[in-house]
């Protein structure tokens, strides 16, 4: 028997059901969520947001770190925080500051948010706030005014020598601070050091001459960030293991130092045919730490974790129909969908970014290659190629009979690339965003966070 439905090809190629996707009468569901019943219900475009994933990630990522430090007897605490910047939406980090983790911010802005946050008793003043990012005369104000209020687990991350002093000039409170470390990039970057961060040689001679003495300065915080985040590859061993080292030599000048943030992220799953090994990666970055500070006779630090895609990322989808196909030549049908990946997804436009692509409905039918098309008159506005291969199936389409596909685990920095709310490329309007939860009584919620976006509104903007 031929097994040429689309069903087929999933299940040939990849390890499936799995992280929460299943097939239920030739339909997708999504973590029990009926994708075509939400197509129903209320259209395509449609961006979900879906909430419990937050939760379920944050929990994933104490639970196994806190194995590793039971295993290796650490002597110290871990620290999830939540990196901002991958998603400011208010119901994405109050689902994470729920789970009692912390903060990391970027920018004069994300302080604004940390203030109302606070206003509204949704945190309290003892929340450790990690400010990372280049830092601003604005920046370092709205740091004070939360100093004012008595925020004294603040702690801002000097990313360069010339900070300490603008911070000396302003700040007239004591306040806690961190040395960023510029890490070395893969051998394949276009630099050999991060432009981020300070060079390794300079910290403890910049400790000593400018922080050990000065009264307002308490040095805590040793924080690097890995530009290709967490990965099992002898590159980020090696970073690792020099950089607690050189954690140890400032500890042994720095009786204050004790927080080392592990900068840079976890992986999310963006295909269905690869297997991440979480418990490994979060174990051996344990033992490292443990097994140099012991032969260093340093005490372990507190461990720091901010991690911003693996928080949101596999909790975002986005839904859309295919509203037409156009043959061009004999190899290359395109299947149009209604929307912009310019619009929706700009790392799929900007970087090269691969998300999970799978259809919602029609998994009977025969698949064939295609190649997925946008609504602007962009060339560069397609998607022809998935994470596991140099291309894109998907099921035919029946006559009189429609299509609708998904891109999984979306959830992290699309909103802000793509301007949430703002002018869009040939105008091409934000979806519709549905948020969905779980209440405490175990039913699904849903609260429609926007309308599909209105010409008004970019008028108003463009001055009309």
């Amino acid at each position: 028997m031929i097994k040429n439905k689309y069903k087929d090809l999933i299940e040939q190629t990849f390890f499936f059901p799995r992280h929460g996707f299943e097939v239920k009468n030739n339909s997708l569901w999504f973590h029990d969520l009926d994708l075509m019943s939400l197509i129903e219900q209320h259209g395509t475009p449609l961006k979900v947001s879906y909430m419990p994933k937050i939760t379920s990630q944050i929990q994933k990522a104490r639970d196994l770190f806190a194995k590793s430090i039971d295993n290796h007897r650490y002597k110290a605490s871990y620290n999830y925080c939540y990196c901002t910047k991958s998603s400011h939406f208010s119901f994405v980090i109050e689902e994470a500051i729920s789970n009692h983790i912390d903060l990391e911010t970027s920018s004069a802005f994300d302080l604004e948010i940390i203030k109302k946050l606070f206003k509204e008793k949704k945190i309290d003043k003892h929340k450790k706030i990690i400010c990372n990012g280049y830092k601003t005369e604005v920046y370092i104000l709205a740091m004070i005014e939360l100093l004012k209020l008595g925020f004294d687990n603040l702690v801002c991350v000097l990313d360069n020598p010339d900070e300490l002093d603008l911070l000396d000039s302003l700040c007239i409170y004591p306040i806690n601070i961190g040395i960023r470390v510029a890490t070395e990039e893969e051998p394949n970057f276009s630099v050999y050091t991060s432009r981020l961060g300070m060079s390794s040689k300079k910290i403890n001679k910049l400790y000593l001459n400018k922080i050990k003495d000065n009264p307002k300065f308490n040095l805590k915080m040793m924080h690097f960030f890995v530009n290709s985040g967490i990965k099992d590859t002898s590159f980020y061993w090696s970073e690792l293991t020099r950089l607690v080292n050189v954690y140890c030599d400032l500890k042994e000048i720095c009786d204050s130092l004790e927080w080392f943030d592990i900068g840079g992220g976890m992986p999310i799953y963006t295909s269905l045919g690869v297997e991440h090994n979480y418990e490994y990666m979060i174990d051996q970055i344990v033992y490292i730490i443990k097994y140099i500070c012991n032969e260093r006779e340093i005490n372990e630090p507190h461990l720091f974790t901010e991690f911003g895609s693996f928080t949101v990322g596999e909790s975002g989808f986005v839904l859309y129909e295919i509203i037409g196909q156009k043959q061009q030549n004999d190899k290359e049908l395109w299947y149009m969908i209604d929307s912009s990946f310019i619009t929706t997804l700009p790392d799929t436009w900007g970087i090269g970014q691969k998300f999970i692509l799978l259809a919602i409905n029609q998994w009977n039918k025969e698949f064939q290659r295609i190649n997925l098309g946008g609504l602007t008159c962009d060339s560069q506005d397609f998607y022809n190629s998935d994470s596991h291969s140099n291309q894109v199936f998907l099921p035919k389409i029946p006559n009189d009979d429609k299509l609708y596909m998904g891109f999984f685990h979306t959830g992290a920095y699309q909103e802000s690339l793509g301007g949430y709310g703002g002018i869009q490329h040939c105008l091409i309007p934000a979806p519709k965003h549905l948020v969905i939860n779980i209440d405490k009584k175990g039913n699904m919620t849903q609260k429609l966070f926007a309308e599909q976006q209105k010409a008004e509104s970019m008028l108003k903007i463009l001055g009309y």
